[in-house]
């Protein structure tokens, strides 16, 4: 399989013990990274051509992803 870029261990590299943990101690941390990791492979499919898509879908993709890094980054910095 090949690489998929903006992985959650490549986005945050200092805090993959924090997000291990969080996954483990938080269903809804746990729910996010998930629904991360989903629209994150989907994405890259889009754009390995593996799967065709509208740009607006695309783009609509990268917002969710966004949106949901924004609220993963959130999470990681107020957990102790």
């Amino acid at each position: 399989m090949t690489h998929t870029p903006h992985e959650l261990a490549e986005e945050f590299p200092d805090a993959a013990d924090k997000i291990h943990r969080l996954k483990m101690e938080s269903a809804h941390f746990a729910r996010l990274a998930d629904q991360y990791h989903h629209v994150n492979r989907e994405i890259h499919r889009i754009e390995s051509e593996v799967e065709a898509a509208s740009d607006m879908r695309t783009e609509d993709l990268k917002k969710e992803r966004l949106m949901l890094k924004d609220e993963i980054a959130e999470m990681l910095q107020t957990a102790p």
